[in-house]
């Protein structure tokens, strides 16, 4: 989920549906919203030549939307095998069960409550399907349970809500843990540094061909919160609802109550390193 538009100095995105690279097909989900940007991103994973295909994040419990998914698959000559999720946000993962229903398919996942079949998910794992590659990358933060795939095949990265397509990505307290986030945003860089990884293909929003770009914007973007977050509590803002009118001004009203969760997070973060 967002917590912000498009912000000054963000890298600029791509497709928003369609093919975006040669192994990856966005379904988009026909749920929009602030926090959901154009809405989410439902991604069709297969290796060229294949007859099977993975799907990662099938999305919300929208059936018109899940059938549109297979139906693409099929106008691609493909057959679902397997459903990962990045994540148990209902966005992402209420239509997992029906899915798996529809296409009969195993659903795989960190958290063993989203799991349907005996494999989980895990730091190191390897996904293969029809000779297509993902590696498993472990990107807590936003959630406790967030993982991103690493495609090395098409040097790119699908990132749940780690790292959007447009905005910046909620750490919402409890469960967002802010400290845990930004080691997840440096693991990513190192795929983009270490690996080659140029291609974000981001939980919601466009296709970013900019990936450490986006890393470096999100860990600068945090950077400059955290200042300004403790900047607030030193001047006398002590309560996430004081701090919020004080740091998020330029933010609809709407989203704050999002953003004080965020902020208790933040606040959990600083007062953790003896901060504030």
């Amino acid at each position: 989920m967002s917590d912000a538009a498009a912000l000054p100095g963000q890298p600029r995105g791509l497709v928003t549906s369609g093919p975006a690279t040669d192994r990856a097909v966005n379904v988009l989900a026909p749920n929009p919203s602030a926090m959901t940007l154009d809405g989410t991103n439902t991604w069709l994973l297969s290796e060229p030549g294949s007859d099977l295909a993975v799907v990662v994040d099938p999305g919300p419990l929208d059936e018109s939307h899940l059938r549109h998914v297979i139906d693409t698959a099929e106008k691609l000559g493909k057959r679902v095998a397997l459903t990962l999720l990045t994540h148990g946000h209902p966005d992402h993962a209420e239509g997992a069960g029906l899915f798996a229903e529809l296409t009969g398919t195993a659903v795989r996942a960190l958290d063993p409550a989203l799991r349907l079949g005996d494999e989980g998910l895990g730091a190191g794992d390897v996904v293969a399907v029809g000779g297509l590659e993902l590696r498993v990358v472990p990107t807590p933060g936003h959630t406790s349970d967030s993982l991103s795939f690493h495609l090395p095949a098409d040097r790119a990265v699908l990132t749940g809500d780690t790292i959007l397509g447009r905005g910046t990505t909620m750490v919402a307290h409890p469960d967002g843990r802010l400290g845990d986030y930004l080691d997840s945003l440096r693991r990513l860089r190192s795929l983009t540094v270490d690996d080659g990884v140029h291609t974000v293909l981001p939980g919601h929003g466009p296709v970013l061909e900019d990936a450490q770009g986006a890393v470096e914007f999100y860990l600068a973007h945090r950077a400059s919160r955290l200042a300004q977050v403790e900047t607030a509590v030193e001047s006398g803002h002590r309560t996430a609802a004081e701090v919020v009118a004080q740091v998020y001004a330029d933010v609809d009203r709407s989203l704050w109550p999002a953003a004080e969760l965020s902020v208790r997070a933040q606040l959990e973060y600083l007062r953790e390193r003896g901060l504030v």
